[in-house]
């Protein structure tokens, strides 16, 4: 594929810039850099615009913050304005390429490819039960801390020939160590760092059943000693290629036994159930004296996607499930009224 180029231009455009504003601003109108920026939104945008053309753009600095659920992680977060505009003024222009460059066994930050399509893709390929009689599940230690600017920037000179771009992407990559967990590029840096990987995996080793959703692996097969051999080969080509490691959690395990506990679910070969940390969640959701409808549609949403007839029937009285709860697509809630009749 040949490089591309001439993108900086269409990232500097002024309607690119009125765009990326607008996208930046979704579900965070009241927050206080959207409302600082709001009090003099055109002009912002024209000093941001001339920043951009001279070339004079550089990374604020990050405000952090610890999260403890799911997981321990420290967060970075940046000012609206300039940076989350900036950031989604490059998204605008280069998210199509990103999309074009993943496999189509990547998951995670993709648009049309969310959890949702990651479990119906598991759910296909268990149709096939005498192939995927085993599961290799493993995820990568410490993966955007460890990821390695050198490599990244080096992958991205593989895409992309346009110069000015490429010192703007330098700048922003090389303003926090590794990956920082909050940037809005970050999630789409994380995804192109292994999409070599994904091609090599696919392409190369011929997996078959191959998933990823961010840094969690899936692969499936037949046998064991298949999935052992392919775990040899991930330590050494991550370990070699991307200075990257295998978490030492890795499992290899017999389908039928435990089940694939991936992206919310575990799936067997004959059903699919919901991960038993979301179904507490949920069963503490529904317990209360006044459940909100906003919270028990999205645990609906996910439990629509498996076999939790039961489990609703038990965490529902019979009344919730004659609310305004409407289901519009699969992957999509709407809550009709805000008023419940749970009880």
């Amino acid at each position: 594929m040949k490089r591309i180029g001439y993108l900086y231009n269409q990232i500097t455009d002024f309607d690119n810039l009125r765009q990326a504003e607008a996208n930046a601003r979704k579900g965070k109108k009241h927050q206080p850099g959207v409302k600082l920026f709001d009090q003099n939104p055109e002009g912002n945008l024209l000093l941001l615009n001339d920043v951009l053309i001279n070339k004079d753009f550089r990374t604020s600095e990050y405000v952090t913050f610890p999260v403890y659920e799911p997981k321990e992680r420290l967060i970075f977060k940046l000012p609206y304005y300039p940076d989350r505009i900036v950031h989604h003024a490059i998204l605008n222009v280069l998210k199509s390429y990103f999309t074009l460059w993943f496999t189509a066994d990547t998951y995670a930050n993709i648009e049309g490819r969310g959890i949702h399509s990651a479990a119906n893709a598991i759910k296909s390929a268990l149709k096939n039960k005498s192939a995927t009689q085993y599961c290799l599940k493993l995820d990568i230690k410490k993966f955007y801390p460890n990821i390695d600017h050198q490599i990244l920037k080096a992958l991205i000179r593989r895409k992309i020939k346009d110069q000015d771009l490429l010192c703007l992407l330098d700048n922003i990559i090389d303003s926090a160590e590794g990956l920082p967990i909050g940037n809005y590029l970050s999630q789409y840096f994380a995804n192109f760092y292994l999409t070599n990987f994904d091609h090599w995996l696919k392409e190369q080793q011929k997996v078959k059943y191959y998933f990823r959703y961010a840094d969690d692996l899936v692969l499936l097969a037949s046998n064991k000693p298949e999935l052992h051999a392919y775990l040899q080969d991930i330590r050494i080509y991550l370990r070699d290629n991307l200075k990257l490691e295998v978490k030492h959690n890795y499992q290899v395990f017999k389908v039928e036994d435990r089940g694939i506990d991936f992206v919310g679910y575990v799936f067997y070969h004959t059903h699919t159930l919901l991960r038993k940390t979301i179904k507490k969640r949920f069963a503490k959701a529904a317990s209360k004296k006044n459940p909100n409808s906003a919270t028990i549609a999205s645990y609906l949403g996910w439990a629509k996607h498996a076999n939790t007839n039961h489990l609703i029937k038990k965490l529902l009285p019979k009344r919730c499930m004659n609310t305004n709860l409407k289901i519009t697509e699969p992957s999509r809630i709407s809550v009709v009224s805000q008023e419940t009749n749970c009880k």
